[in-house]
């Protein structure tokens, strides 16, 4: 189906994706653009500790980047690569699914 590298990558974004705080997280980035962990404690209902535990959780799945910002306050960018993994992964999977799906459809017809 995919390699095994795909397949990891694939596997950390579905990890990362599980937690609801994560997702939020992912959200107000991509709508308010690269911020801090403050800033982003600011618009959720999380503290920042929190959110800096998720912050790095999703660093280590390659769905943001940590770049410096003024007075040595850490910014936080999403990455797109790795959810284009998961989604190539998806895509696979489910043409795999079609073929079997669509005999079973005519068989049961």
């Amino acid at each position: 189906m995919t390699d095994p590298a795909s397949e990891a990558v694939a596997e950390a974004v579905f990890v990362a994706l599980a937690d609801p705080n994560r997702r939020a997280i992912l959200a107000a980035l991509a709508e308010g653009g690269p911020a801090t962990a403050t800033d982003l404690a600011t618009r959720l209902p999380i503290t920042r500790q929190g959110i800096a535990k998720h912050l790095a959780l999703l660093a280590e799945a390659g769905l943001v980047s940590a770049e410096p910002g003024e007075r040595r306050r850490v910014r936080y960018r999403l990455r797109s690569a790795p959810m284009q993994v998961a989604q190539q992964f998806l895509a696979a999977l489910a043409r795999d699914w079609d073929g079997p799906l669509a005999a079973l459809r005519t068989h049961l017809e």
